[in-house]
């Protein structure tokens, strides 16, 4: 029965963190390209980035969607910081 849990979790993890990545490259990486000259990832990986907690990448990703036009839902916006925060920032 565990197996059958740890498995759907995992099944289920898998799921939203490839909806987040789709959210994200879908409305970020156009305007983070320009940005970066073609490195939109760089906003994550630099060592003098602005987010350093879950809280402030929350916030981040709520004004960057305002920015970008984008209307996502709080369950979308959560598949995107949680995509990010896994992928990147390692909260």
């Amino acid at each position: 029965m565990r197996f059958l849990v740890a498995l759907l979790l995992l099944i289920s993890t898998t799921v939203v963190m490839a909806q987040g990545k789709k959210l994200h490259d879908a409305a970020c990486l156009q305007c983070h390209s320009s940005l970066t000259a073609g490195k939109p990832n760089s906003f994550y990986t630099r060592s003098d980035r602005k987010v350093n907690s879950l809280a402030s990448l929350q916030n981040r990703v709520k004004g960057c969607a305002v920015a970008a036009d984008v209307d996502w839902t709080d369950q979308q916006r959560n598949m995107v910081v949680n995509y990010l925060a896994d992928s990147f920032y390692k909260f």
